[in-house]
C-alpha cells in the first residue's frame, strides 16, 4: 500500500497541469450546482478540452445523462466521483507489460517523430530494466542526427549501460543488424534500438522504418518482440494522426507517452485508449532517468484526481 501511495504521489506531481485544467475547471464548473442537461453539456466541453477526444468525452457525457436519469447523481459533486469510478472501469483488463522473448535478448524497437523525446525514453526504459537487474544494450540507429547518436551515449554512461552505434549517417538498418548481433554476443536481456525520428508524413522514411523491423526480425526470430511509439503528450490530438501511421507501417504494440508533466492535455491517455486500442505501457513525467511508470488506469486515476 505504501508503494501504491508513492508511485500516485510521483505521478500526480507529473500530471499536475491536466489536473488543474481538468479536474480543478470540473470543480468549479460543479460545485454548489444541480446536475441537469446543460451542466452536462458543460462537463462534455471541458472533457473535449483536456483532450480526452470528442468520442470519449461524448460516450461519458451519455453515461453521465444515463446515471442522471436514474436518479444516481443530482448534485454537481457528485459528478467527480461518478466520473472518477467511470473512468477507472474505462481500460478493460489488457496487457500493459513488456513481452519479454524466452530466449534473450528481447528486442525492442522504440518509434516516434523528431522532438516526441523518443531518446530521453530510451533511457528511461533502460534505467527501468537495469533496476530490475536485466542486462540491457542500446542501438544508436538514429544515424541521420549526430545529437540523437550523442544523446543516447549521454544516456548509456550515465546510466551504466553498453551502446553500438554506426557511422554518421550510416544505414539505420545495418546498425540495428549490427546491434542484435552484439547483444545476443554479450548476453544482453534487452536491446533497446533508436530509430530515427520519422515525420509520419513522409512515406520514404516510413518504409525505411518498417525495413529496419524486417532485418531485426530475420536477424533474431520473433523479434522484435515489442514496438513502442513515443508520443508527446503535450500535442493532443495530433498524436492520434501520427499513430495511426506508424501503426500501419511497423505494427505497434504499445505506446509511451512522454511529456506528461508538461501538459494540460494528458486526457490525451483516454483518447488513445478510445481511438486506437493500443495500450499505454509507460508513461515519463519529468527528466531524470526514475521520471518514467509503467502505466496503471488506477493509480493514473487516483493521481488526476488527487
Amino acid at each position: 500500500m505504501a508503494l501504491f501511495r508513492r508511485a500516485i504521489e510521483h505521478l500526480a506531481k507529473g500530471l499536475t497541469k491536466t489536473r488543474q485544467r481538468l479536474v480543478g475547471s470540473l470543480r468549479s464548473l460543479l460545485a454548489g450546482r444541480k446536475v441537469d442537461q446543460a451542466l452536462l453539456d458543460e462537463v462534455e466541453e471541458q472533457l473535449i478540452l483536456a483532450d480526452v477526444g470528442v468520442s470519449a468525452a461524448t460516450k461519458i457525457r451519455m453515461d453521465l445523462a444515463a446515471a442522471y436519469s436514474e436518479h444516481r447523481i443530482d448534485q454537481g459533486e457528485q459528478v467527480l466521483e461518478f466520473l472518477k469510478a467511470e473512468m477507472k472501469k474505462y481500460w478493460p483488463e489488457a496487457d500493459r507489460g513488456i513481452h519479454f522473448a524466452d530466449t534473450p535478448p528481447t528486442v525492442i524497437l522504440v518509434a516516434g517523430v523528431n522532438g516526441s523525446g523518443k531518446t530521453t525514453s530510451i533511457g528511461k526504459l533502460a534505467h527501468l530494466f537495469k533496476q530490475d537487474g536485466k542486462r540491457v544494450c542500446l542501438a544508436a540507429a538514429d544515424t541521420y542526427r549526430a545529437a540523437a547518436v550523442q544523446q543516447l551515449s549521454i544516456w548509456a554512461e550515465r546510466i551504466g549501460v553498453d551502446i553500438i552505434k554506426g557511422t554518421s549517417g550510416g544505414d539505420p538498418a545495418a546498425v540495428a543488424f549490427d546491434a542484435c548481433a552484439a547483444a545476443a554476443h554479450r548476453h544482453a536481456d534487452v536491446l533497446l534500438v533508436d530509430t530515427a525520428g520519422r515525420l509520419h508524413t513522409q512515406e520514404n522514411l516510413m518504409r525505411e522504418l518498417t525495413k529496419m523491423r524486417d532485418v531485426v526480425a530475420r536477424k533474431i526470430p520473433g523479434a522484435p518482440h515489442e514496438v513502442l511509439l513515443v508520443l508527446d503528450a503535450t500535442t493532443g490530438q495530433n498524436a492520434i494522426s501520427q499513430a495511426r501511421v506508424f501503426m500501419e507501417s511497423i505494427g505497434v504494440t504499445g505506446i509511451f507517452l512522454a511529456k506528461l508533466d508538461g501538459t494540460a492535455k494528458g486526457g490525451i491517455v483516454v483518447a488513445i485508449r478510445n481511438e486506437l486500442g493500443l495500450p499505454v505501457k509507460f508513461v515519463g513525467i519529468g527528466e531524470k532517468p526514475a521520471d518514467v511508470e509503467p502505466f496503471d488506469p488506477d493509480s493514473f486515476v487516483e493521481a488526476l484526481f488527487a
